[in-house]
């Protein structure tokens, strides 16, 4: 891809507070992540953005280095800078430990911010599975390396969680927080899988753009006493991403929905096959992020 022409890019706010090196990388920054600059795609050189922008090249320099450490760019010494490739991140979905202790064990430092917390009226189904109205619920944007990498929409039952505040969950785990001020462990649950295209709200708070496939990961948990803990909904970007599917022969933990006019596959006893089940799932969500990505 050919480097940003002078027309693709804003002009700079002079005279806002923003520094100007800031306001470089964060216009660079959203074309990379909107996929305006592709994975491989040629930056202008440090002369030619210096010239765009009319900036020093220190300021330039700050911006490219901060994009680095993002992990956005790659940069070598007398060559143009390229859009690195997207890092994926993976997690398992049939286990009951959220994000934030997947991302812990393997290294990953996840962010978390708090966007809202309280009492609200839940909608049908959810107030079915607790079999109450008096919820919370909470919403968290979790980040990584500075970038958004999925917002997750969670409800609480009140009353098993007295006390419980938002500044209890910034850059925390909150299966952590419960287990350790309330005794509530995460036990068995169902979770679901499914490509939903974003809506200008979800596309607003994980920088992306409206209409870009994201994996949504819907899910029903009880605490170990079999009583009902939470129901969440996590929208994640789905370029940075991977869900992976334990199968084992003994034991079969993931059952996944198919379209209702699906034939759920069946091994030569006749009883299900876990890895062609796992496979049908897979297929399934390839086929609608090809059809997503095909309308956007």
């Amino acid at each position: 891809m050919a480097p940003a022409t002078h027309d693709a890019l804003p002009v700079l706010d002079r005279a806002g507070d923003v520094p100007l090196h800031a306001q470089v990388a964060t216009l660079l920054r959203g074309y990379i992540r909107t996929n305006k600059l592709a994975a491989g795609a040629v930056l202008p050189s440090e002369a030619a953005l210096c010239e765009r922008f009319g900036v020093a090249r220190s300021v330039v320099r700050q911006a490219l280095a901060a994009l680095a450490a993002e992990g956005l760019i790659q940069r070598e010494t007398g060559r143009p800078a390229t859009v690195a490739a997207p890092q994926e991140h993976r997690r398992l979905v049939q286990r009951s430990t959220g994000l934030y202790e997947q991302f812990a064990q393997s290294g990953v430092a996840l962010q978390t911010r708090v966007l809202a917390f309280g009492r609200a009226e839940p909608p049908a189904d959810v107030a079915e599975f607790f079999g109450t109205t008096r919820l919370l619920m909470l919403e968290r944007l979790r980040h990584v390396a500075g970038a958004p990498l999925a917002y997750v929409r969670t409800w609480l039952p009140a009353d098993a969680v007295p006390g419980l505040r938002a500044e209890h969950l910034v850059d925390a785990s909150l299966h952590g927080v419960l287990t350790r001020q309330f005794g509530l462990r995460p036990g068995a649950g169902r979770n679901q899988i499914r490509a939903v295209a974003a809506d200008a709200k979800l596309a607003e708070l994980l920088d992306t753009q409206a209409g870009i496939p994201l994996l949504m990961l819907q899910g029903q948990g009880m605490d170990q006493h079999g009583q009902p803990l939470e129901w969440f909904t996590t929208w994640h970007r789905a370029e940075q991403l991977v869900f992976d599917v334990d199968v084992s022969i003994g034991h079969e933990s993931v059952q996944p929905r198919l379209q209702d006019a699906a034939v759920q596959p069946e091994s030569a006893s006749g009883e299900h096959d876990p890895l062609a089940r796992a496979q049908a799932l897979v297929a399934e969500l390839s086929a609608e992020l090809a059809r997503l990505r095909g309308q956007s």
